[in-house]
């Protein structure tokens, strides 16, 4: 009996052991988040770049033109595009083509809408066609690619 109350009691001292070092680790992250905290704040307080963003900002009366707006979107998801096929493995590019048709079906969507509002302008419209053609081939093109890769599986019939 006494062997098990001393195995109790062992086990509770080393919970307390580990207990006591967890709190210790707990404390000396909260002090480091806060030391972290403090030298963000000291630097927000220094950055002149966010104030000369804001003062040019408000110069403008706090608008943005709605295209300029949608333009920067839209170079943005080109560069994300452009990062992420890139970084894609050779071996893996028939199978992401495959995958951009529900991409491309997306886009189509949006450049229907385009092609489709007679308020969005003349500049709208053709950008509207331009998108959808592009996205048309880019979608048959990812058929066929997908036709051919589902062809190398296939058993060959004499």
């Amino acid at each position: 009996m006494s062997d098990a109350l001393d195995t109790a009691v062992r086990g509770a001292e080393v919970f307390a052991e580990k207990a006591k070092a967890f709190a210790e680790q707990a404390r000396t992250a909260a002090e480091t988040a806060e030391t972290w905290a403090q030298e963000a704040a000291r630097a927000a307080e220094a950055d002149t770049g966010n104030v000369a963003g804001a003062l040019a900002h408000g110069a403008s009366g706090g608008a943005v033109d709605p295209f300029v707006f949608q333009f920067a979107i839209f170079v943005l998801a080109i560069f994300v595009g452009y990062y992420v096929v890139w970084s894609v493995t050779p071996a893996l590019h028939t199978p992401l083509m495959s995958v951009t048709n529900a991409i491309s079906s997306v886009i189509v969507v949006g450049a229907l809408l385009a092609v489709g509002m007679s308020a969005a302008g003349f500049g709208a419209t053709v950008f509207g066609f331009l998108a959808l053609v592009l996205a048309s081939v880019n979608i048959f093109g990812g058929f066929l690619v997908t036709q051919r890769m589902l062809a190398m599986y296939k058993k060959k019939q004499r």
